[in-house]
């Protein structure tokens, strides 16, 4: 009788109809986010990784259950906590969310502390081309540029200086050189 019960959700169980779903939907598969820790520098690429999941895949599903997916994929370190004590105001009724960006918000809010802006500045000060190609190297300066309070002429320079040598040079050598990042990149 057991063994019955267990095949039978093997066979059409809740990832059986999942499966089924994506594949009659013709959907394109989705990344899920990776497990998101609380660690600062992980924050930007875990509520990425949600939002796109979530307009993806999620879109029907109720703002509090899109909450409680996010809140699935938050273990380990001080996101435990914080995920404790959201869900306990949840289940009391003490906060209530009209759409899931107000909980990314309140996410970002508790983990950023305020110390985004600094944490892109020193990385995009270290950000080195180093082996990858330039459209690599563009993508991630992009990435770390974005929330680095440089704009303009200091951001072109933070650029030049992260490329390899061979073609800062040939770019410093050029005649019209641009005033900022969105002439080269836009």
């Amino acid at each position: 009788m057991m063994q019955a019960q267990i095949q039978g959700l093997l066979a059409g169980g809740a990832g059986g109809r999942v499966e089924r779903e994506e594949r009659r939907r013709g959907g394109a598969e989705v990344a899920k986010p990776q497990i998101f820790d609380g660690t600062l520098v992980k924050l930007g690429g875990f509520i990425a990784a949600c939002k796109l999941y979530i307009r993806m895949r999620l879109r029907g599903e109720s703002v509090e259950g899109q909450v409680q997916w996010i809140l699935s994929y938050m273990q380990g370190g001080t996101a435990d906590i914080w995920k404790e004590n959201v869900m306990e105001e949840l289940e009391a009724g003490e906060v209530e969310y009209e759409m899931v960006e107000e909980f990314l918000t309140s996410l970002k809010k508790e983990f950023g502390r305020g110390e985004e802006e600094s944490v892109k500045a020193a990385e995009l000060r270290k950000l080195e081309q180093e082996g990858r190609t330039m459209e690599e190297f563009v993508q991630e300066f992009k990435r770390v540029a974005r929330g680095s309070g440089y704009e303009r002429r200091p951001l072109v320079e933070k650029f030049k200086r992260g490329m390899n040598g061979a073609i800062r040079r040939k770019l410093m050598e050029a005649e019209n050189q641009p005033g900022s990042i969105v002439q080269w990149f836009p």
